[in-house]
C-alpha cells in the first residue's frame, strides 16, 4: 500500500493527482440541473461558455479552479486543453495565447501542471466541418496542430526544472481523423510525451463511429497506433471485453471521472476489469461538477458496487494508488512528485472521526471514505506549502477563492 505518515492528530498522504480537467467547464456547475437531457444537450451549454472566454477571463477562471483543487488536496492536474483560438477560430497573434493563460494560472495557484494540448479538427466521425464555437478548437489540419504545439514546446516555458510539462491529446474519434491521429502519436513518441484521448464516454459515440467508419473507437485508435504505455484513455465507459483486454495488454492508463460520469449520465466503466487486465487506473474531476479527490476516489469503488452488487471491489491500497501514483504516471510525473503531500486532520474533524489508533489500512479507509476538502489542513507541491491551516497561501481562505470564482463565472454567464 502507498506509504502513509502519521502526525499528531493528522495523516499525511501523497498528493492527489487530477489526471483529467477541463478548467472552463467549472462555470457550468449547477447551470443545467433544471433541464432534462444527456451529455449531448449539456455540450451545447458548454459551447456557449467556450465562446465567451478570452485569455484574461480564462486565466482568472483557471486560477480559481486550480486554487480550489489545491484546497481540496489535489497537487497535480492534467489540463485537457482544446480551446485554442479566438472567436470564429481566428488565431491570436500568438496562437498559443490560451495555453499561456492556463500555464500562468497554474503558476499563480502553485499546482503542478501537465498541459495536454488536444488536436480537434472535425465535428463528427463522418468528417463534418467545425461550426460555431467549435471553430475555436481547430487547427489547420494535423500539420497545423503539430506546428503550433512544437512552437509551444520551443518557447522555453516548459523547462525541465519547472512544475509544468507539455503533453498531447487526441480529443476523440469524432474530432480527429486518422491521419491527424498519427501526427499526434508521432509527436508524442518523438518527445516521449503523455498522450490522452477521450474514449467511448457515451454509447452514441460508439454507434456513430461504427456507422461512419465500420469500427469501434478503441479499434480505430489501436489501428492508428494511439494505444500504448504512454496513453491514457479517459472514461472508457462502454467497452467490449476484448477492448478491456487491449488496454490491459498495452499497460495504458485509464482515467475514471466518476463524479462527472454520474453527473452527465454517462454510465459506469468496467474499471475493476481494466485494472485486472493490467491497465493503470487514475482519477480526474473532468467537468468539475465536484472538486473533491476523496469523493472521486471512493466513487471509483462505490460505483463499482452498484454494478457488481458487492463491496470491496477494490482494496484501499488500490484506491490510493489510483488517486496518486496512477495519475502521476498518466501525466509523466512518475518519480518526480515526492514533495507533493496532503495533510488531513483527524482530531476534531467529523468525517474521519475515530481514525486514530488504528492500523494503516483501516486509517486510510476511514480517511478515503469519510474525509473531504474541509479536512485538508496542509498541502505541499515540490516541498513548498501552498495550503496552510486550510487556507491557500497566496489566495486566502476557501471563501475568498469562492468569491473570486463567483465573480468571473458571473461575468461569463451574464
Amino acid at each position: 500500500m502507498v506509504a502513509l505518515e502519521r502526525r499528531e492528530g493528522a495523516l499525511v498522504l501523497p498528493g492527489f493527482v487530477n489526471a483529467h480537467s477541463h478548467a472552463f467547464h467549472r462555470a457550468l456547475r449547477g447551470v443545467s440541473e433544471t433541464r432534462s437531457g444527456d451529455f449531448w444537450t449539456w455540450r451545447e451549454l458548454m459551447y456557449e461558455v467556450a465562446d465567451r472566454l478570452d485569455p484574461d477571463s480564462y486565466r482568472e477562471l483557471a486560477t480559481c479552479v486550480y486554487a480550489e483543487m489545491l484546497l481540496a488536496g489535489y497537487t497535480s492536474v492534467g489540463e485537457f486543453h482544446y480551446l485554442h483560438h479566438g472567436p470564429g477560430g481566428v488565431p491570436y497573434d500568438d496562437p498559443n495565447e490560451m495555453s499561456w493563460a492556463i500555464l500562468e494560472a497554474a503558476e499563480t495557484a502553485g499546482i503542478r501542471l501537465c498541459l495536454l494540448d488536444a488536436c480537434y479538427l472535425q465535428a463528427s466521425a463522418s468528417g463534418d466541418p467545425l461550426e460555431g464555437p467549435q471553430r475555436r478548437f481547430g487547427d489547420d489540419g494535423g500539420d497545423g496542430w503539430s506546428r503550433r504545439v512544437t512552437a509551444a514546446l520551443e518557447s522555453g516555458r516548459f523547462a525541465p526544472s519547472s512544475l509544468a510539462r507539455l503533453g498531447v491529446a487526441v480529443h476523440s474519434v469524432r474530432a480527429v481523423p486518422r491521419p491527424a491521429m498519427e501526427s499526434v502519436v508521432a509527436w508524442s513518441a518523438e518527445e516521449e510525451a503523455p498522450l490522452h484521448v477521450h474514449v467511448s464516454e457515451q454509447r452514441r459515440e460508439n454507434e456513430e463511429c461504427l456507422a461512419a467508419l465500420a469500427t469501434t473507437p478503441t479499434d480505430l485508435l489501436h489501428s492508428a497506433g494511439v494505444i500504448g504505455p504512454r496513453t491514457t484513455a479517459v472514461h472508457a465507459t462502454h467497452l467490449r471485453p476484448t477492448e478491456v483486454t487491449r488496454y490491459g495488454l498495452a499497460r495504458s492508463c485509464v482515467c475514471a471521472c466518476p463524479t462527472t460520469e454520474r453527473d452527465l449520465g454517462d454510465g459506469v466503466g468496467p474499471f475493476s476489469d481494466l485494472a485486472e487486465a493490467g491497465a493503470v487506473l487514475c482519477i480526474g474531476s473532468d467537468s468539475h461538477a465536484v472538486i473533491d479527490p476523496f469523493e472521486e476516489t471512493r466513487s471509483l469503488e462505490t460505483h463499482q458496487r452498484l454494478v457488481t452488487e458487492r463491496r470491496g471491489v477494490m482494496t484501499v491500497g488500490e484506491l490510493l494508488e489510483a488517486a496518486s501514483g496512477g495519475g502521476a504516471r498518466s501525466l509523466g510525473w512518475q518519480g518526480g512528485t515526492d514533495g507533493d503531500t496532503v495533510e488531513v486532520r483527524l482530531a476534531g474533524s467529523p468525517g474521519p472521526a475515530g481514525a486514530d489508533g488504528t492500523d494503516d489500512e483501516v486509517l486510510a479507509a476511514r480517511v478515503l471514505f469519510g474525509a473531504g476538502p474541509r479536512d485538508v489542513e496542509r498541502v505541499t507541491v515540490a516541498g513548498r506549502a501552498v495550503v496552510e491551516g486550510g487556507e491557500h497561501v497566496g489566495l486566502g481562505p476557501p471563501g475568498a477563492v469562492a468569491e473570486r470564482l463567483a465573480a468571473v463565472i458571473g461575468r461569463l454567464l451574464s
